[in-house]
């Protein structure tokens, strides 16, 4: 790491304004190109005179140059030695410069600060009446540095310098989404001792962390709690409750909320239909979702791409394929719709899964005449079609020539597929060729096909060519259970 990329005067990761070391402008320049390209230090008297130098830091310059050494050095010196730096800049009465290079060495270096180098950052915050704290517990959760983050609080807690109600959003919000949530529960306490009043960003948050988890009454309580104190719900705190139900399958509870939103002056936007319409889709409610489709666009609101996907989806899955069909026609008439490839994919695994391949197959070849180019998502749905029963290998085989021939490269997904149907044909070799081109390309057999060569190894008196499949996946442990071939 060199030392000039930090000390840029453009604002760094935490919101920092124009570099403090404005008046060190020589410096940096020489320690840009003195360390420019050069090699990582690693012979075993650096570490030695990394501890000479400490002793010998007189200013601010010499220990900017010994932290550029420091930070070139491999493999890094221990936490307590930049912990040292860090006290003798503090004692230098450098406290913003203390404060960038407590950053650096957390953020950019990787390295895993202990308290007493927390401690210092914290006393730099106080002695120079920096108000950005928050800036850094934000640059904390973003690096997932949950352990720092708490004793930085601890610290400042400590100090009597306490977070801000935005501060405190922002470290709800980054525990949630890291499934924290009974750690920001912690802190939603903390706010309420230090009379912190949460507002509805934080209780938005904390709502999206329970019901990411399932945990659909904890999120419940914390939607109804906010009217006690006198928040009032938003769109987004709707949205969130609404989703997490659908993803639980409680599609009546969803709609229940989604109909009270009108009533609370709320009017949902396509975004909400959009998940509602998905709930009710996975839960069979097709003919309701149909409604709904129409109830969204009675509201004035003009249906985007995620809404059109939801509803070709929802139909296929529910067994109306036809009616799929009929809203894509309607779409490609539709005066200046903009076709997207993934409304045609959809209905083509709807047709496939229904067994209509010849109609799957029409849809493929008039794709041009729309203005569509086939995706990899394309050519692995039509040979998905193919190999569903161990028939029309030739033709998935020609699907797969084709799309490597338009520079298109097969996925994991599109291998497993047809070693699979390959599989199912009997076509023994042919699928262990492809799983030998599939290994060599980094990609692995999923589940279902490991599964499938295990039954397989039952069924045909272990053929070799199964038998040598199963033993180059399976693990050190079962290979000494299986017998040698």
């Amino acid at each position: 790491m060199i030392l000039g990329q930090v000390l840029k005067s453009s604002p760094n990761c935490f919101g920092y304004g124009n570099s403090i070391f404005s008046s060190h402008i020589p410096l940096f320049t020489l320690s840009f190109l003195r360390h420019f390209g050069s090699k990582s230090v690693s012979n075993c008297n650096s570490r030695e005179k990394l501890k000479l130098g400490l002793g010998n830091i007189r200013n601010l310059d010499d220990a900017l140059y010994l932290y550029d050494d420091m930070s070139r050095t491999r493999p890094l010196p221990s936490v307590k030695l930049f912990t040292q730096l860090l006290s003798r800049v503090v004692n230098l009465k450098e406290y913003s410069a203390a404060i960038h290079l407590f950053k650096d060495i957390s953020c950019n270096l990787g390295v895993s600060v202990d308290e007493y180098t927390m401690t210092i950052a914290i006393n730099c915050y106080c002695l120079s009446n920096r108000v950005d704290y928050g800036a850094l517990i934000c640059g904390l959760c973003n690096l997932s540095c949950w352990s720092e983050v708490k004793m930085l609080v601890k610290n400042m807690i400590g100090c009597k310098i306490y977070p801000d109600a935005m501060t405190f959003s922002s470290l709800v919000d980054a525990l949630c989404k890291e499934g924290l949530v009974d750690e920001a529960e912690d802190v939603l306490r903390i706010m309420k001792q230090q009379n912190v009043n949460p507002d509805v960003v934080t209780y938005s948050a904390l709502m999206d962390g329970y019901c990411l988890q399932g945990r659909m009454v904890e999120a419940r309580n914390i939607f109804d709690s906010m009217a006690s104190r006198n928040v009032a719900p938003d769109i987004w705190s709707y949205s969130i409750l609404i989703n997490g139900y659908c993803k639980k399958k409680k599609i009546d509870d969803a709609m229940r909320i989604f109909r009270e939103m009108p009533r609370k002056g709320l009017k949902p936007g396509v975004a909400t239909y959009n998940t509602i319409l998905q709930g009710l889709f996975r839960c069979g409610r097709d003919s309701c979702a149909l409604k709904l489709f129409d109830d969204l666009q009675a509201d004035g609101l003009k249906p985007d791409f995620y809404t059109y996907c939801n509803m070709l989806d929802g139909l296929c899955r529910n067994g109306q394929v036809e009616r799929a069909l009929l809203l894509l026609g309607a779409l490609e008439h539709k005066e200046g719709e903009h076709l997207h490839i993934s409304y045609y994919n959809i209905v083509m695994d709807g047709l496939c899964e229904a067994k209509r391949l010849d109609a799957a197959r029409a849809v493929f070849r008039h794709l041009p005449s729309k203005g569509l180019e086939p995706n990899v998502v394309t050519y692995t749905i039509m040979i998905k079609g193919c190999c569903q029963d161990g028939l029309l290998l030739e033709e998935a085989k020609d699907l797969l020539l084709k799309m490597e021939q338009a520079s298109l490269l097969p996925s994991e997904i599109t291998y497993n597929i047809i070693v699979r149907g390959n599989l199912k044909g009997g076509k023994y070799e042919d699928a262990a060729k492809l799983f030998e081109e599939m290994d060599a390309k980094g990609f692995s057999l999923d589940a279902s096909t490991f599964e499938l060569l295990l039954d397989l190894l039952g069924t045909t008196e272990q053929n070799p060519i199964i038998f040598k499949m199963i033993q180059k996946l399976a693990p050190n442990a079962l290979k000494q259970k299986l017998p040698s071939q």
